[in-house]
């Protein structure tokens, strides 16, 4: 198995993805890009720097960055302050992230060993043990690092901690086959039940995860799903309904919860960072009757049958 996994962010303490208190690692690389992704700098699955101008002490002040990058032309600055990395020039070698004293400019993504990993789940063993909480694997997509994370989670059913994997389950079936044995609990999203819709928001369409997550089911997996509710994109009642029909007719209700996430802006900051434009910019909404309207569609779902939540806190 891989001995180490591409990882750009551990959190601690999270309640939202899967139940209790969790440690939750994010993998960089994933196959999708969707419109509202929240997470753009775990869409390339190598080491990224990203800019943070605010944080910038000026060329003048500083220039360390400059001075050490074997491309000074990728280095773009206003008003003396380092604004953006030109990556049709940057070769990654991160020297700049080294030099610069401010963090500036911040490395995304990071190789970990399994042990690595391990050292900082151990931290947090007793938390897990009175909550009901684990470990949790996101991204990104995990499990394109999937001989990674089975030998992740291999050490820690060895220890007795909880493990959740959360996937967009676009991947080729045999990947998910090495995770099985080691996985309690799989969190996956339906985004839209229309194919061609799909593609259109996420870049792939949507067949292959259906049949995985019929597979999960199949396999007598606990299984949360969720569905980023996003404006004008899916929460039309034609949708709402189609995926009512997947989870009664094909998965035969055998979900453990089905959550609706609300569209929120997140993220922006991290996509200036990385140069990339982001694509919910013209989205605006009325928190308020938006809200409403999630919870109707939670309404809906449970009159099907289906146990609903709005939002991501699972109770064990």
């Amino acid at each position: 198995m891989s001995q180490q996994g591409m990882i750009f962010n551990i959190q601690r303490f999270t309640l939202h993805d899967g139940p209790g208190l969790r440690t939750e690692l994010f993998f960089k690389g994933c196959p999708l890009k969707c419109a509202w992704c929240s997470n753009p700098e775990s869409l390339k699955p190598y080491i990224q720097p990203g800019v943070y101008k605010t944080k910038c002490l000026s060329h003048k002040q500083c220039g360390a960055c400059k001075e050490v990058c074997p491309e000074a032309t990728a280095l773009t600055f206003t008003r003396g302050k380092v604004t953006a990395i030109d990556r049709s020039k940057c070769t990654n070698c991160l020297a700049c992230v080294d030099a610069c004293p401010s963090e500036a400019i911040k490395q995304w993504g990071k190789p970990m060993s399994i042990a690595a990993c391990m050292h900082e789940i151990r931290k947090d063993k007793g938390y897990y043990d009175r909550s009901g909480g684990g470990v949790t694997v996101s991204g990104g997509e995990p499990l394109l690092q999937a001989d990674f994370v089975a030998g992740l989670f291999k050490s820690c059913k060895e220890e007795g901690i909880q493990t959740c994997c959360e996937s967009s389950l676009y991947v080729n079936w045999k990947e998910v086959i090495k995770v099985l044995p080691y996985t309690d609990i799989f969190i996956s999203d339906i985004k839209h039940m229309d194919p061609q819709i799909h593609k259109h928001y996420t870049r792939v369409d949507n067949s292959r995860i259906l049949d995985n997550i019929r597979k999960l089911v199949k396999e007598e997996r606990e299984l949360i799903l969720r569905i980023p509710v996003i404006p004008n994109v899916n929460d039309d009642m034609a949708n709402i309904e189609a995926t009512a029909d997947f989870i009664v007719n094909d998965l035969g209700g055998r979900i453990r919860t089905l959550q609706l996430l609300s569209f929120m802006r997140l993220g922006e900051e991290k996509y200036r960072s990385l140069g990339m434009p982001y694509q919910m910019e013209n989205v605006r909404l009325n928190r308020r009757s938006f809200q409403k309207h999630v919870n109707e569609l939670a309404s809906y779902f449970n009159s099907r049958g289906i146990h609903c939540l709005v939002g991501t806190k699972e109770k064990q």
